[in-house]
């Protein structure tokens, strides 16, 4: 299944992204599972709210390729990673984020959570 969209596999990988541009942040580079593996779990860090201080939110992710080897992003350590998701035997297909949107004079904390989908076929 992941073999057949990855550069690794002498395929192509095009990024697709909304066009919801924010200032905050920058590109990483791309992760990817061993060659025919795909992403099966992930795992979030995510900062809890303080009263007084920076917010930041979610800061990091890291997921479970198919074949156990495990991917983390170069995200800030702030905050603890959650427990890892419930296992996806098809693949993870989608994702959705939860996006503050900019507060302004107040603290401003860009991504606060993600959903990922399974794959169903």
């Amino acid at each position: 299944m992941g073999s057949g969209c990855t550069a690794r596999a002498g395929g192509t990988a095009k990024p697709v992204r909304l066009r919801f541009l924010r200032r905050w942040g920058w590109w990483s580079e791309p992760l990817w599972c061993p060659v025919g593996g795909f992403l099966v779990a992930f795992s979030l860090r995510v900062e809890a709210p303080v009263t007084f201080g920076d917010n930041t939110a979610a800061n990091n992710v890291r997921f479970l390729c198919s074949d156990g080897t495990e991917l983390q992003g170069p995200g800030l350590t702030w905050g603890d990673f959650g427990n890892w998701s419930e296992l996806c035997p098809k693949g993870i297909c989608g994702l959705q984020t939860k996006i503050q949107q900019p507060q302004g004079l107040l603290d401003d904390t860009a991504i606060n959570d993600a959903l990922f989908f399974c794959c169903r076929n």
